[in-house]
């Protein structure tokens, strides 16, 4: 992988959490929201798969994310609901377990 691109993907990167952190830590959620799910990661994504790919490959890319939305709104939807109950450790961990284990279903029964 191009050495440029890694560069980019980690400002990139950086730049949205630092961000996110910010405007989050601000009581400005919903901006904070709108960074984090703005889609510049995709977007840079996308143009990677495509030149290194085809375009069946970025519509794959593209198809799988759609797929993967209702594990990520579980995910969400947990730590809405633990957070608040049992602190930042737990809420994660529970929430990164029930993603994983509904996307792993999904792609289980998408291919």
């Amino acid at each position: 992988m191009d050495a440029r691109l890694l560069a980019l993907y980690f400002v990139l990167g950086g730049t949205i959490v630092t961000l996110v952190t910010y405007f989050g830590s601000q009581g400005k959620g919903l901006l904070a929201a709108f960074i984090a799910l703005f889609p510049s990661i995709t977007i840079v994504t996308l143009v990677t798969i495509y030149l290194h790919g085809d375009v069946n490959d970025t519509v794959s890319y593209f198809k799988g994310l759609l797929f993967l939305v209702p594990a990520w709104i579980l995910y969400a939807v947990a730590m809405i609901l633990i957070l608040p109950r049992l602190g930042i450790v737990p809420s994660v961990l529970i929430g990164i377990v029930l993603y994983v284990a509904v996307a792993f279903v999904t792609m289980r029964f998408v291919h």
